[in-house]
């Protein structure tokens, strides 16, 4: 089996995680750590019997692919110094700050045929693969998706749309693909100056009408998909990774003294595997580093969410008054 030599640049709270992952797969020679915080740097490194690098020019040295899992406006010129480097790279999303960012990182990995993966984690969600099975070939009325958290200032780097909302956007991109014909988007500032709660609707031509809700200031955390189709009704916990399929009812009269109408519905609870997706995406992604195989979220993805979310933006900012 092929080895590959990984890194992760910064090790914060999701950073951290892609260094327990990575250092627990098979074929992963886990190399080291980069962050600007010495004594996190060091710290991590050494829970995890990898090397700390202050400067992570010198990590890129010795590796073949690392996780860029640093604030958003950082990942551009990261990942531009990364696959300058001819290093493959999982940036964690959004893929960049500004779409024009987003187009030249896209462009440079092609140039250099390098994977540029993009941390749509939710791709790999064990409950929202199992919903695309299910849903597979039935014709789609409406989706209905809700990604609601409390406030947590540490995530504020972006507004909602971009931290929360841009997850949902690409699962409803990979289901239904880019021809929708119309998009309108309603937001609200609460605990901070940018959109902290914003719902969204797309009509897709010939295709289902989805609503988009994302929210940071709820003090319940959800993270779930419904789908109405013909016949069947989907609920999918991406959070508690269950989906449950309910079919269509069937109404019978009977003659009894309980009564001459009774309605039954038939409700099936999809197994789910409980895998952790994290572990799914990192492998995938060193998978593809290994066979030079695409990945299955490409940079060219992750753009197209980001496209979805400025105009999402716009649509709030525009109702908002603001410029």
């Amino acid at each position: 089996m092929t080895r590959v030599r990984v890194g992760v640049i910064g090790v914060g709270m999701m950073g951290e995680r892609h260094c327990r992952v990575y250092s627990s797969l098979r074929n992963v020679d886990f190399i080291g750590v980069a962050d600007l915080d010495p004594d996190r740097g060091r710290t991590v490194a050494a829970n995890y019997e990898a090397e700390y690098f202050a400067d992570y020019r010198e990590l890129l040295e010795k590796v073949d692919a690392v996780s860029i899992a640093t604030t958003t406006q950082t990942h551009f010129c990261l990942a531009m110094d990364v696959l300058a480097h001819n290093v493959h790279v999982l940036v964690e999303k959004p893929l960049a700050e500004t779409l024009e960012q987003g187009q030249q990182l896209v462009a440079e990995a092609g140039q250099r045929n390098r994977i540029l993966q993009v941390g749509h984690i939710e791709r790999f969600n064990p409950a929202y693969i199992e919903l695309k099975h299910v849903i597979e070939g039935k014709r789609l009325i409406a989706i209905n998706v809700q990604r609601l958290s409390s406030f947590d200032a540490s995530n504020t780097d972006v507004d909602v749309i971009r931290d929360l909302m841009i997850h949902d956007l690409d699962l409803v991109s990979d289901l239904l693909g880019h021809d929708y014909e119309g998009l309108t988007a309603w937001g609200r500032s609460i605990s901070t100056d940018a959109t902290d709660h914003a719902v969204a609707n797309l009509s897709f031509k010939n295709g289902p009408i989805v609503t988009l809700t994302a929210s940071r200031i709820t003090e319940q955390k959800i993270r779930s998909m419904e789908v109405i189709s013909e016949g069947t009704y989907v609920e999918a916990d991406l959070l508690g990774k269950t989906v449950m399929m309910h079919r269509r009812t069937f109404p019978q009269y009977v003659d009894n003294q309980a009564g001459k109408y009774r309605q039954e519905s038939v409700i099936e609870c999809i197994h789910v595997p409980m895998v952790e997706p994290l572990l799914l995406e990192l492998r995938h992604f060193v998978d593809c580093v290994c066979t030079g195989a695409p990945t299955s979220v490409p940079g060219s993805d992750g753009l197209y969410a980001l496209q979805l979310a400025y105009r999402v933006a716009e649509q709030v900012n525009r109702r908002n008054g603001c410029d």
